[in-house]
């Protein structure tokens, strides 16, 4: 059996309601997590971020200054001295389609609405750690593969034909590395 010691995890939530920022907080002490930090909009988000190097954030959609898809592509920059491979867990009361997909494209790894659970939040924190997706690099995009599984029945006219899009980069497998037993 394969078990996560949350314990080891530097985890940034980004929401500007205390009481959710609160609530994830109090889940992810519940999973073990220690190192939890907190901000309440974008810019101070991005601070954060560059500040203590989360392996891992949890961001809101609606916020003030900036929101976090806004975030994601400030975070999402390929060429960024900071890690760019960071995985974002988009949580949000907003989860019409258009607005998962634009979160999608902007970088997000994982998508969870509100109200949240303990077994959602702990099902998308293991699907960082354990299933780390490619990144991929395109002339429009930078972030996780957008695929959830590999088909090789798709022969439309936008599929990929080669991979030097596919960025390789160890950082995701370094997470699960430094937190798998």
């Amino acid at each position: 059996m394969i078990r996560v010691d949350f314990t080891k995890l530097r985890i940034l939530v980004v929401d500007d309601n205390a009481h959710m920022r609160r609530i994830v907080r109090t889940l992810l002490h519940g999973f073990g997590a220690r190192e939890v930090y907190e901000a309440e909009d974008g810019a101070s988000g991005l601070e954060m971020f560059t500040t203590h190097l989360p392996d891992i954030i949890i961001v809101d959609w609606a916020m003030p200054i900036f929101d976090g898809v806004e975030l994601t592509h400030m975070i999402r920059k390929p060429d960024s001295a900071t890690n760019p491979y960071v995985p974002i867990i988009m949580l949000t009361g907003h989860s019409e389609k258009s607005r998962v997909l634009r979160a999608r494209d902007a970088g997000v790894t994982e998508f969870l609405c509100k109200p949240i659970s303990a077994k959602a939040l702990h099902q998308r924190l293991l699907n960082c750690v354990l299933n780390p997706r490619p990144f991929i690099k395109t002339r429009d995009y930078f972030g996780p593969d957008r695929r959830r599984s590999m088909s090789t029945n798709y022969n439309g006219p936008e599929r990929r034909t080669n991979n030097d899009h596919v960025v390789e980069d160890s950082a995701p497998n370094r997470l699960r590395e430094s937190v798998v037993s």
